[in-house]
């Protein structure tokens, strides 16, 4: 069981793995806090975006939507492979998911299949939204998957968990498919290797 790391403590991580991070408005006191607690935390959760170019997708990823408030994660990682951290704290990223999956990530082992949503994953993971479409045919930068690996390792190595710690939005919750276009056994297997 994990206390999540303070703001501070959390960009001095990213930084530290080599990542560029750009800080958007009041990020370290952007968030959903005031609609149910956030920790103790237990991993680091990826989505891609559904949206093109890095303004628009900060900007949506900060503010929101009508149905889903903003912040819906911690930070956006671009295509450039830099992170822009837009809130911290309880963010709108997770959702409900699988219990199972959950105890599975808290024992850093194999995860099953999720095929329940009756978990708050909001309290429990850090989130990033990477920009891409999301449709299977959207390029992934090297330099972003680099980042979305750095962002990872960072979280990671702060808390002392391996690189199963780490997980997509689709092994969390049914129905869901993000992020699409690599293999999140591919992308644990470049954070163990950078934990190394």
């Amino acid at each position: 069981m994990s206390s999540p790391m303070s703001a501070k403590s959390f960009l001095d991580a990213l930084r530290g793995e080599g990542l560029t991070v750009v800080e958007v408005g009041d990020w370290r006191d952007h968030n959903r806090n005031s609609k149910g607690p956030w920790g103790p935390v237990h991993g680091v959760m990826l989505h891609h975006t559904v949206t093109q170019g890095t303004a628009n997708s900060v900007a949506l990823c900060r503010d929101g939507r009508s149905d889903l408030p903003g912040p819906l994660c911690h930070g956006v990682i671009a295509k450039d492979g830099t992170v822009h951290l837009i809130g911290y704290g309880r963010t709108n990223h997770a959702g409900l998911g699988d219990d199972d999956v959950l105890r599975a990530v808290i024992a850093e082992r194999t995860l099953p299949a999720d095929n329940q949503a009756n978990t708050d994953g909001n309290r429990h993971f850090y989130g990033f939204e990477c920009v891409n479409l999301g449709n299977g045919h959207d390029p992934w930068p090297a330099v972003q998957l680099a980042a979305i690996e750095r962002a990872s390792a960072a979280i990671c190595r702060h808390h002392g968990w391996t690189a199963r710690s780490v997980i997509g939005h689709k092994e969390w919750q049914p129905g869901k498919i993000d992020p699409l276009g690599f293999t999140m056994d591919s992308l644990r297997e470049r954070v163990h290797e950078r934990l190394k």
